[in-house]
């Protein structure tokens, strides 16, 4: 597995390109999360890949080449935060629900719907750790999943930089500046 941050402009069609583009080079994207930064017109992606480093090398530099790419990087080798999100619909009678609270509390979950027969989990964490909780809910019947993807961010002083768009450009098109 290999993870890619890209900056990109926030607008119609980049997502569609960027998926486009990991079909042609024939690299399977595990998990792909896109979401607003700091700056409205501008949004990180994170793109969890199966490929080995020389694939993942070929995405970064074709991403680069994308129009609407402002910064694209390869940060798997780099010290990562990494986050997934899951909401897991699990059954949940009478019976079976006070060992389901305590499971989740094992796991720091929280129930966020409770229904007759039923209950709805939220988690974050590590993809290992929804991964485990998931295994020890499916003998109770986990009824329906939805997970975010993976969001990842370097830790400490690693910074990656996304670059400025020059909003006031004289064509009313913005213009793209890298940070150096």
């Amino acid at each position: 597995m290999q993870t890619l941050v890209a900056y990109v402009e926030n607008k119609p069609g980049v997502l569609n390109r960027v998926s486009s583009l990991a079909r042609r080079l024939a690299i399977n994207i595990d998990s792909l999360t896109v979401g607003p930064t700091e700056n409205e017109e501008i949004a990180r992606m994170t793109i969890v890949a199966h490929t080995d480093e020389r694939g993942a090398h070929r995405l970064e530099a074709s991403l680069e080449k994308l129009v609407d790419v402002l910064l694209a990087e390869n940060i798997s080798s780099r010290a990562l935060l990494e986050r997934d999100l899951a909401l897991i619909k699990v059954a949940a009678d009478q019976q079976n629900r006070p060992h389901l609270m305590e499971l989740i509390k094992v796991f720091r979950a929280r129930v966020v719907d409770v229904a007759p027969e039923s209950l709805i989990i939220e988690v974050s964490g590590t993809v290992d750790k929804i991964d485990g909780l998931l295994e020890v809910l499916r003998p109770f019947g986990v009824l329906e999943m939805a997970r975010t993807g993976r969001i990842s961010m370097t830790r400490g002083n690693d910074l990656l930089r996304p670059p400025l768009l020059d909003i006031e450009s004289s064509a009313g098109e913005p213009e793209v500046s890298k940070v150096e």
